[in-house]
């Protein structure tokens, strides 16, 4: 049982009387900065390990414990890093030996600089796909046309290439610069800003790009490639008019890829317990098709797309062409921040199940380094792969040690057996990259889940989605932010409002629409609406309690105020006659359009007891002139309201508030510090009209008139 026997407690009290504050002296502003910049060895070993974190845990890394697991999950998904880079590698608008490039540097460097011990970091199929629009808008193909025979136009392929190259290099830079810089700044927070239900529709959006982009490559035709707005309907259209051109050897070939893999990804779905490692599918493809490609030749016989040239080893660094960063900072940001979002969101996933943390900061810092410092060697924007983080994972992958391995055997193939996929056709690629969009598919699953469960949510993934698809993976995820945004203030624009009531024999208070147990208390009304208040809906505020209750607080106050001048008349009325027999009279306020009754009559003594929280009284009669000549104009005295879910008020808010006047409140001490730095607190409203609790309001309410003033407590 709960027993509580005190008096009621106002903030009024409570600040004064019941609680003092710790005196604390702040520190002078040079000693703070003198503090702040002052260096120790702690603090030099504190800074050291958070900007390397391969130095928390490699020390006392278990060999015979995590060992055999990270070199079997390095391996897997080096495996499955292999093909995917030469892939996206397409999507980015680069020859394949890049994405290669992709799948090497950045992985090294994040083993030494990442906080997630089972994200793998390489190339991804959405970054591609806006690294690829943007390279295409800056070095499209109309660039780089050249005169041929019979006075047709071809294109200068290799001059094409290195162009965008370039861009895209650049472009890198630029996207490490950003995510470095915020992380530096501690921005990792900006990831909460883009909500899970705005990513998965845009990344599903971003899988009907990619799709779409792909069909080209399994028919075989020659389209070229849109970007902007419409662009899904522009490459559409570009296929279905050139699909009489369709080369059916590479339509076969991209057919069968495509089988097979669906099939080997489902049968590493059904029996991925009982399989030691997932087989790789993927490599097996490339391996067969390139096989078969190099034996039959396919490219001069039957006319069949292949990758071409892959140089065998490293390229040189060489320093970005800084002069196109003002053209692509837009894209560049937009990058940084979803390629941020897609890491920390896989990130946090894997911590939260295998019982770590992650700093977001520090994910920020490494994979603007990733990003940054892999550029000078030739590769493209990158982040953590869904597909292949989840065979790190399953494949026993313990710490950073897997994506390390995993780098070193991309390493190999480049410095080694790069040249033996230059046979592989395109409509392999093509393939590879259909089936592992699927998990991006899979999310449509979202719409009837997120329909039950919550509309906006629902509406914030739609617009993602279509906005995306429609306008454009820049443009489609600036609408979708300010979608998103919009819907939080239509939350405060249209809160839940309810009117409260006391479940008997409790000091609990529940809305009197949806619980058969709440009661109202006789002549209060307790309104509570579960939303801050601050300019833009102050007034919507006030509305809400209007139609809730049913009382204009401002016109109760008027009337309360003219009533009192009727009772002063009618008093000066009553001394002049007989005040030996009771007087009854009526009087009617023509402009509230209320009868008052005015009664005079013997005093009334009241006697309050506190017990257990509840108020009882001994009644005597008394005489008030208050009692007596003030008849209530209706049958609710006091209106409370229950601060408690409001987060904060702004100085709009709180004035819009106090000019409601009759009115008692209950909030949070957060809530109250407001209030203070506001001046909140002056005449009528005063620290004793704010309460701890409802049921201190409540019993307030009841008995304003005799309410004894709190005793020490002891």
């Amino acid at each position: 049982m709960y027993h509580v026997e005190r008096p009621v407690f106002n903030e009024g009290y409570i600040d004064s009387e019941l609680l003092h504050r710790k005196k604390r002296t702040p520190k002078p502003f040079q000693r703070r900065i003198a503090e702040h910049l002052r260096c120790s060895s702690e603090k030099a070993k504190s800074v050291v390990f958070g900007f390397l974190p391969i130095l928390t845990w490699l020390p006392s890394y278990p060999l015979k414990q995590y060992l055999f697991g990270d070199i079997v999950s390095g391996i897997s998904t080096g495996v499955m890093q292999l093909p995917q880079g030469l892939a996206y590698a397409m999507l980015a608008a680069v020859p394949p030996v890049f994405g290669l490039y992709s799948s090497f540097y950045p992985v090294l460097l994040y083993t030494f600089f990442g906080t997630s011990k089972h994200i793998s970091i390489g190339t991804f199929a959405v970054i591609s796909l806006m690294i690829g629009g943007v390279a295409v808008r800056e070095a499209p193909d109309s660039m780089f046309a050249v005169n041929g025979t019979n006075a047709s136009q071809v294109v200068d392929f290799e001059a094409r290439d290195a162009r965008r190259v370039e861009v895209v290099v650049a472009l890198t830079t630029l996207v490490g610069i950003i995510q470095f810089v915020l992380g530096l700044l501690r921005f990792g927070f900006l990831a909460i800003y883009l909500t899970e239900p705005l990513v998965r529709g845009f990344t599903t959006a971003a899988a009907v790009h990619v799709s779409v982009s792909q069909i080209k490559y399994l028919l075989g035709v020659h389209t070229a490639r849109f970007n902007g707005p419409l662009s899904v309907v522009y490459s559409l259209d570009a296929v279905f008019r050139n699909i009489a051109s369709t080369n059916v050897v590479t339509l076969i070939i991209g057919l069968v890829c495509t089988v097979f893999l669906y099939f080997i990804k489902d049968l590493n779905e059904r029996f991925k317990k009982k399989l030691p490692i997932p087989i790789p599918g993927e490599i097996i493809v490339v391996i067969v098709s390139t096989g078969i490609s190099y034996g039959m030749v396919m490219s001069e016989n039957y006319g069949v797309e292949v990758v071409g040239n892959i140089p065998t080893g490293l390229l040189p660094p060489k320093i970005p062409d800084f002069s196109v960063f003002p053209n692509l900072f837009p894209d560049a940001f937009a990058i940084a921040v979803v390629g941020f979002s897609i890491a920390i969101s896989l990130a946090k996933t894997f911590a939260l199940k295998h019982g770590y943390s992650v700093d977001g900061n520090q994910e920020l810092i490494a994979l603007g380094l990733c990003n940054f410092v892999s550029s000078f060697f030739h590769t493209f924007a990158v982040t953590a792969s869904m597909s292949r983080s989840l065979v790190q994972e399953s494949t026993g992958g313990h710490t950073e040690i897997a994506g390390l391995l995993a780098s070193l055997l991309v390493l190999l193939v480049v410095v080694a057996i790069g040249f033996v996929f230059q046979p592989l056709p395109t409509t392999v690629l093509a393939a590879i990259i259909m089936v592992n969009l699927l998990g991006m598919f899979r999310q449509m699953k979202d719409i009837p889940a997120l329909w039950r469960t919550s509309k906006i949510e629902l509406a914030i993934w739609l617009v993602s989605f279509f906005a995306s698809v429609l306008l454009g993976l820049d443009y489609g995820l600036v609408v979708a932010m300010g979608f998103a945004i919009l819907t939080v203030i239509y939350r405060t624009q249209c809160p839940k409002n309810a009117l409260l009531g006391q479940i008997p024999d409790t000091g609990l208070y529940f809305d009197v629409d949806e619980y058969e147990e709440a009661e109202e208390c006789s002549g209060i009304k307790i309104f509570q609406s579960n939303t801050s208040i601050y300019f833009a809906n102050s007034d919507l505020y006030v509305s809400a309690l209007k139609a809730k209750t049913g009382i204009d607080p401002a016109q109760l106050l008027v009337a309360r105020k003219s009533q009192l001048k009727y009772a002063k008349r009618d008093n000066g009325e009553r001394k002049a006659v007989n005040h030996c027999s009771p007087v009854k009279k009526n009087a009617v306020d023509v402009e509230l359009g209320v009868t008052r009754e005015v009664v005079a009559g013997a005093k009334k003594q009241k006697d309050h007891v506190y017990t257990n929280g509840q108020m009882t009284e001994n009644h005597a009669e008394s005489e008030s002139e208050d009692d007596f000549f003030l008849q209530r104009l209706t049958p609710i005295h006091t209106i409370v309201l229950d601060f408690t879910p409001v987060n904060f008020i702004d100085s709009v808010g709180a004035k819009t508030i106090k000019s409601v006047n009759i009115l008692c409140w209950c909030c949070a001490g957060t809530l109250l510090s407001d209030l203070r730095t506001l001046k909140f607190f002056c005449e009528p409203v005063t620290p004793d009209l704010i309460f701890p609790t409802i049921h201190d309001a409540v019993l307030h309410c009841k008995h304003s008139r005799d309410v004894p003033v709190c005793p020490d407590v002891q």
